[in-house]
Parts: C-alpha cells; structure tokens; sequence
C-alpha cells in the first residue's frame, strides 16, 4: 500500500467512519431508546422530508443533503480537521444506530437491501469528502509551522473532490431514489 497522504487520509477517515458506526449500532443494542432517538430525528431532519416525494424530487433532495454533507466534510479541514472529525462521526454513529433499530425489525437481507445499493456509492463519497478535509486540515497546519501552501493544496483537493465525490453523489442519489426502492420492496 503507498504511504501516499491521501492514502493515508482515506484510511483514517475509513477507520473513524466505521469505528463511529460500530459505537453507534453497539450503544444502541445497549440502549435502544438512543437508536430509536437517532431514528426519529434522522426521520425528521432528513428521510422525513425525502420519502414523501415522487423518484425525481426524492433524487434531487437526497443529491443536496449528501453533497451539502460531503461539502462540510471537506470544508470542515480549516477547522483544523475538528468539524471533518465530528461530522464524519455523528453520521458513523448514526447510520450504525439506525442499522441495528432496522435489524431488530427486519431481515438481515432487508438491511442490506436499504443500504448497500446507494452505499456503495455514497459511504465511498463521505470517506473520500473526509479524507480530502483531513488532508486540507494537515496542509494549514503545515502552512502555520511555513512549510506548504494550503491555497495551492486547497485548490488540487477541490479539484479531486469535484472528480471523484460528486458524481459519487449524483450515482448514490440516483440508485437511492429510483433503484434502492425496488429492491426493498423484492425482499420485504
């Protein structure tokens, strides 16, 4: 494996993501009145305003709530990583939550039937988003201590962000809207 940084910021933000997410469906098998919290503020905030609409909104919705996300997690950098960080955990904690309040309901299969289609697109998109904020995060604290330039380093990771997270997004928005659906509905 190269010892590249954005190898390096791809597996930090692999680990915080899926560590997060095994704390998240861990506490709430623990205690599910916190998984059944997350689920109904993510029902609320997000899936509640998305689920009403017909395919083509519901794509629209879902494309900029997760290119919004994916933005803050890139951005979050100039926070020296801390808001990347948090971001990145919160949405591990609470997809993990969520997985283990629908595990308690339903199948095995049905769980990944609601996750794996679009996921394969969009977890991809949130880990490379993070990893982009950690990198800008390490170029400014490079750049405090004079060695680098986060404008020019800024500039090449908005670049690979537009590369690579948002047609990751655009994909994950439309298997969410149009293809995920299905698929539930075959196994339910």
């Amino acid at each position: 494996m190269s010892n590249s940084p954005l190898a390096n910021a791809l597996v930090i933000t692999l680990l915080l993501f899926f560590s997060t997410m095994c704390v998240g469906w861990i506490g709430s098998a623990q205690n599910p009145a916190i998984g059944e919290q997350l689920m109904d503020l993510f029902a609320k905030e997000v899936a509640g305003e998305i689920t009403k609409d017909n395919p083509v909104d519901m794509c629209a919705k879902l494309f900029v709530n997760n290119i919004g996300a994916c933005i803050l997690l890139f951005l979050g950098g100039a926070s020296f990583g801390i808001l990347t960080i948090f971001i990145m955990s919160l949405n591990g904690i609470v997809i993990g939550a969520i997985m283990e309040i629908v595990h308690e309901t339903h199948s095995p299969l049905f769980v990944a039937a609601a996750l794996i289609p679009h996921g394969i697109f969009e977890i991809p998109a949130f880990i490379i988003a993070g990893a982009l904020g950690i990198l800008l995060a390490q170029g400014l604290i490079a750049e405090w201590y004079g060695e680098g330039d986060t404008e020019k380093e800024a500039a090449r990771y908005g670049r690979l962000f537009v590369l690579s997270v948002l047609p990751l997004v655009v994909v994950a928005a439309c298997v969410e809207a149009f293809i995920t659906p299905v698929i539930i509905q075959l196994v339910a």
